[in-house]
């Protein structure tokens, strides 16, 4: 990875507005917080947002875990594309929602996250400080508060699973175990975007940060663009690096003025 980025600058500095941008958000935008709605947002980040996808002709996505409803709520008056869910919802730039078909996939991932539901309550039980995030579409276990069990936590969550594998896949965040369906991910999502106006012929830019991410990085990469994985230099698919939230807030801040 090149840590400074500085190739990259160099190279794309007269092309920057021909990019389609899809943009992580927890761990990306905006600082990791003990719970999910403790997250503070810059009261400059809306307009970045907003000044980001007006010179990309709207060619900017969020692609989050998080609701659409949530990212609406965190950046508004901002309300562009946006991915949530790890893409089992979407919005388009024009503002119309990509209604999910239900396929048989959906019908059977929903299942097995009702079947898992009583257990993970039993998980939250048994391990003081430990706590469900309980997305509708998807199941989180989170212990940032307990990180000396990550251990015991990761073997019980992929023995759960294990149990659930034809439907649903276990993603490791950051002090985070996540239940998702298998045929969902940040990778198809962005496709999807880039198969559309106003992101179609346009060379992709995803910014991530997680586990989470790397179906996107490795789609975006696929295509010839550009991944940047925000965070300690990790194993990873991302092309680039940026250590911290406040780098990456500063690398599209100086992208906006291009």
């Amino acid at each position: 990875m090149d840590l400074s980025l500085s190739g990259y600058r160099g190279q794309r500095a007269n092309d920057e507005s021909a990019s389609a941008l899809f943009l992580d958000v927890d761990g990306t935008l905006l600082e990791i917080a003990p719970r999910p709605e403790l997250v503070r947002v810059s009261p400059t980040l809306p307009d970045l947002l907003e000044r980001l996808a007006r010179q990309r002709n709207s060619a900017l996505a969020l692609i989050s875990g998080r609701p659409i409803a949530d990212l609406d709520r965190l950046f508004r008056p901002w309300q562009g594309a946006a991915a949530g869910l790890h893409g089992a919802e979407r919005r388009r730039a024009d503002g119309t929602l990509v209604e999910s078909d239900q396929s048989t996939a959906d019908r059977d991932a929903a299942a097995a996250l009702d079947r898992l539901r009583p257990t993970l309550g039993e998980c939250e039980r048994r391990w003081a400080g430990a706590w469900i995030e309980d997305k509708g579409r998807t199941l989180a276990l989170h212990y940032r508060a307990i990180p000396e069990k990550d251990a015991e936590i990761r073997d019980a969550m992929e023995r759960l699973a294990q149990n659930e594998s034809g439907s649903l896949r276990l993603i490791a965040g950051k002090m985070v175990f996540e239940l998702q369906p298998r045929h969902r991910n940040k990778g198809a999502v962005i496709a999807a975007f880039l198969a559309e106006p106003p992101f179609r012929g346009r060379r992709a830019v995803f910014i991530g940060d997680d586990t989470t991410d790397e179906d996107g990085f490795a789609e975006v990469n696929r295509r010839g663009g550009t991944s940047i994985r925000v965070g300690a230099p990790a194993p990873s698919a991302a092309m680039y690096n940026l250590a911290s939230v406040a780098d990456a807030l500063d690398w599209l801040t100086a992208a906006a003025k291009g």
